[in-house]
């Protein structure tokens, strides 16, 4: 297959451009590497993709309506894996309209784009944040979400309901994916395992938000990666049993589906700490603070939908991951072990 990656330089992208390739398919990778974080580690991720045989890059935004048709129009492409996006929680609140541009605008070329040169699947990627409010565990996609905490939370929520639309209209099979704290080795700066990593090692402290309790559904990468793998084998089918009455929001009379895609088993922060100071062999300095706006202090994902659908089971312990992140870590920053 020819499939477009739309953040290919990401943490997620690079990782599934990578398994897909030695599949034997065919990536158009796009990116445009923004300076939301590290753009060096971009670019050091897309070298790597670069000098695959099989990859092309396009260096575009999402948001730039005819260079993202021209690009539909240079490459017949049998499937979309939209990872693009403005990421973080907590930058949401910061600069919520980089949000609207990259998340909705950028979504809605991607639908149009998609529907024009009649792709057959739409695989894009949702948040466990779509949650907020929700307290009921584990968290189900045949729950209702509609009480987002972060702007972010909204786009990902309304990139869900746009591409209802779009495969209720126009027949374009979509599945959403709603990822839940994504870690491995080349991950991203902002989030928690980097930032506690990188802290500990710099003898400065690490910041622990609700006094520590929180837990995470923590999943490693390669997981993540097998999941959106089987998922490009076997596009989203309408549900045969899918009832107006009573509206299951997780499928559809229309060729739409969403998935949890998560490690089934959520970790108490303090115990991902351990995790973290014994790969590192060094303790941290612990600051304790309230919980931050936007923030929630539990998620769970449920994946038997997901689990039915493709067979997909999580296979990393948080012990191994957490090893592998700091192996490659040390190596890449040239840190002693």
């Amino acid at each position: 297959m020819r499939v477009l990656v739309t953040g290919a330089a990401g943490f997620i992208g690079f990782h599934l451009s990578h398994r897909l390739l030695n599949e034997g398919h065919e990536i158009v990778g796009l990116d445009n590497l923004n300076d939301y974080y590290s753009v060096q580690l971009k670019q050091d991720r897309l070298a790597q993709l670069q000098a695959r045989e099989g990859f092309t890059f396009a260096h575009l935004d999402l948001e730039n309506r005819q260079e993202m048709e021209t690009l539909f129009e240079d490459h017949h492409l049998d499937a979309v894996i939209n990872l693009a996006a403005q990421a973080g929680v907590r930058y949401s609140l910061e600069n919520p309209r980089a949000y609207i541009s990259s998340n909705i605008d950028g979504f809605m070329n991607i639908l149009e784009c998609c529907r024009h040169a009649n792709t057959s699947h739409l695989i894009y990627a949702s948040s466990s944040s779509v949650y907020g409010m929700n307290t009921r565990m584990p968290f189900s996609v045949h729950d209702n979400v509609d009480h987002p905490v972060s702007l972010y939370a909204a786009t990902k929520k309304s990139n869900e309901l746009m591409a209802h639309t779009y495969s209720h209209l126009y027949g374009l099979r979509t599945t959403g994916l709603r990822f839940f704290t994504v870690y491995g080795p080349w991950g991203r700066p902002d989030m928690a395992l980097f930032l506690f990593t990188k802290a500990i090692l710099s003898g400065e402290p690490i910041k622990v938000f609700n006094q520590g309790q929180m837990r995470r559904d923590f999943t490693y990468i390669d997981d993540i990666v097998e999941g959106i793998t089987r998922l490009l084998g076997k596009p989203a089918e309408s549900n045969p049993q899918w009832d107006s009455a009573l509206p299951d929001p997780g499928s559809s009379s229309a060729p739409y589906r969403l998935f949890n895609i998560g490690n089934n088993q959520p970790v108490p922060l303090m115990d991902f700490i351990s995790a973290i100071e014994l790969a590192l062999g060094q303790e941290a300095q612990k600051e304790f603070l309230p919980l931050q706006a936007g923030d929630v202090p539990a998620t769970y994902a449920d994946i038997e939908a997901l689990a039915d659908y493709v067979g997909y089971r999580p296979g990393t312990n948080i012990q191994q991951g957490i090893q592998n992140f700091v192996d490659w870590y040390r190596d890449y920053y040239r840190q002693p072990a």
